[in-house]
Order: structure tokens, then C-alpha cells, then sequence
């Protein structure tokens, strides 16, 4: 990932109310009726379910922090777990969800606790793949708190192997990234056992 890169705010469209014919279009393609009864909002909804679904588009991580940045001197790891989060999957546009869990070593500042779930809501709010949502949140960090070093894990189950392709309803997926000290084995195995609860 180029440097900067998870910090960069996208500009989507700002008449997305062009998205409701779209989906009525694609109703009518599936063979429904977009003016029946129970499909006579859907179109406007499914709009207004996108919008709030990629809302992390238009989002600023360096905003969210702004504010939020603490001088202090602190020797240990700072780590937030069990962050949950829904995203949409950039192949068939359908849910994965779970959980991430954050750390950091702090150089000479903290962030506040609460920015850490909102940043990770920024980057789960588009459409995604999961090794590239855990490696833009550990940029993210990096570059906005400037600590000794991230860790990042995020757990998920997704929609498109459960419902389509191999139909498996549990297989999970984790992914990883460390960035700085956590690349060394005692602070990943730090990190590890705290999110375990070792």
C-alpha cells in the first residue's frame, strides 16, 4: 500500500438518488414487479441502505482523530478488541462481518479510546475485501498516531461462501497485519495472547 494511501477520502457521487432506478431496473430483470405492494419502497430503501453501507467513502480518518490526540508517555501496548463490524464484499457486493482487534506500542501520544471503532467503521463502510480492510485500518494508526508500531487482526465470516459458491455456513477467515515492533515475536505473541485472553 502506497504511503498515504488509508488516508485518502473518496468522492462519491453526490446524486445517489440515481441508485433507485438501478435497483427497480434489476427487480424488473429478476422477473418481479418493482411497483407490487411489497417491492413499491424497495428501490428507495435499498438506496438508503448503500448509502449508510458505503458511507466510509466520503469518511476522514485523519478528521476523526483530530482532537483526539493525547501527549503521554506510556510503555505499554494499548490494544482494543472485539470491535465489530459489517462490511460488503467487493466481488458480489454481499455482507461479511466480525470482528477486529487493535493494538499499538505509543511513541510520545494516545489516541482516544473511541476513534479506534470509528476508524475501523471507516474503512469497513465500502466495499472491501478483508486483507485490504486489516491492512488500511494498521495504516491508518501508523500514520495518523505515528506509534512504535500496529497490530491488527480482524476475524470474519462471509456471505458470498455461505450463501453462494461452496455453501459452507462456518468457515471463518482471519487476517493480519503488523506494522514496526509488532513484526518481532515477543510483541505479536503479546498481542496475541491478550486478545485470547491467555
Amino acid at each position: 500500500m502506497k504511503s498515504g494511501a488509508a488516508l485518502q477520502v473518496l468522492s462519491p457521487r453526490t446524486d445517489q438518488s440515481a441508485i433507485a432506478p438501478h435497483v427497480a431496473s434489476i427487480l424488473e430483470c429478476l422477473g418481479e414487479d418493482p411497483q407490487r405492494e411489497g417491492l413499491a419502497q424497495t428501490p428507495e430503501r435499498v438506496q438508503k441502505t448503500l448509502r449508510y453501507l458505503t458511507s466510509g467513502y466520503g469518511a476522514d480518518p485523519a478528521r476523526i482523530v483530530r482532537g483526539a490526540l493525547y501527549p503521554m508517555t506510556y510503555q505499554g501496548m494499548v490494544v482494543v478488541k472485539d470491535i465489530e463490524f459489517f462490511s460488503l464484499c467487493e466481488h458480489h457486493m454481499l455482507p461479511f462481518f466480525g470482528k477486529v482487534h487493535v493494538a499499538y506500542l505509543p511513541k510520545s501520544k494516545v489516541v482516544g479510546l473511541s476513534k479506534i471503532p470509528r476508524l475501523v467503521d471507516v474503512f469497513a463502510r465500502r466495499l472491501q475485501i478483508q486483507e485490504r480492510l486489516t491492512e488500511q485500518i494498521a495504516q491508518a494508526i501508523q500514520q495518523l498516531i505515528d506509534p512504535a508500531g500496529v497490530g491488527v487482526i480482524c476475524e470474519a465470516r462471509h456471505f458470498c461462501v455461505a450463501m453462494r459458491g461452496v455453501q459452507k455456513q462456518h468457515p471463518g477467515a482471519t487476517t493480519s497485519t503488523m506494522l514496526g515492533k509488532f513484526r518481532k515475536t515477543e510483541t505479536r505473541n503479546e498481542f496475541l495472547s491478550l486478545v485470547r485472553g491467555i
